[in-house]
């Protein structure tokens, strides 16, 4: 359904479920920008112009949160549709993550699924100089993305020629290697971004 609505509205497509999976939407970003790769790959939209749209859709949600954070400070803990997300406790965690490590909880949260969104609305909420938090925010999604990307465009070809040029055992034995150093990548990163996070990654009651 995901790449449905993609395929069929493209750029602005990419564009508008990305923004929405920054703003707390559960729509997974991950998933979006894979699709996007795949799309890319089967030539319904280009990658020049769908990856930078990518980068784009991503960075404008956490924009957004960071500057209603900003704004607003602590009185958006009232509203409802953040307190799905950001529990006054959760928020208390936040904060003082933010004293004891700064904007390294920009980089680790843009990691870890579930925290991006109340992370980079108490960025604001803290007064985390705006730009250090976009520099380090983008830079970060520069790397993530761009990986979910790339892996999504050359993937989806590498499959295509293991499934029609080798044996069934080979081509499983082929996949599985491929997915596992993915696997391991990823693992690695959220990792490390947890060793900073600590507390933070566990769910909210």
């Amino acid at each position: 359904m995901l790449q449905s609505f993609i395929e069929h509205f493209t750029y602005v497509g990419l564009f508008l479920a990305l923004l929405a999976g920054s703003l707390g939407v559960p729509i997974p970003e991950e998933a979006v920008i894979i699709a996007g790769g795949v799309l890319a790959h089967e030539e319904v939209v280009r990658w020049e112009f769908a990856l930078p749209v990518c980068l784009i859709g991503v960075l404008s949600g956490d924009i957004v949160l960071y500057w209603v954070g900003h704004h607003w400070g602590l009185q958006v803990l009232a509203w409802r549709p953040v307190r799905h997300v950001l529990t006054p406790e959760r928020a208390q965690t936040l904060i003082e993550a933010y004293r004891r490590h700064g904007v390294k909880i920009v980089f680790a949260a843009r990691h870890v699924i579930g925290l991006r969104a109340p992370s980079f609305l108490m960025a604001g909420t803290v007064r985390i100089p705006f730009w250090k938090f976009f520099a380090i925010d983008a830079g970060s999604a520069l790397v993530g993305v761009s990986f979910s990307f790339g892996v999504a465009y050359f993937l989806t070809d590498h499959l295509k020629e293991i499934l029609t040029n080798v044996h069934r055992v080979e081509r499983w034995i082929a996949v599985i290697v491929l997915a596992a150093g993915v696997a391991a990548l990823v693992v690695i990163v959220r990792r490390k971004s947890r060793e900073v996070i600590g507390p933070l990654a566990k769910p909210s009651r």
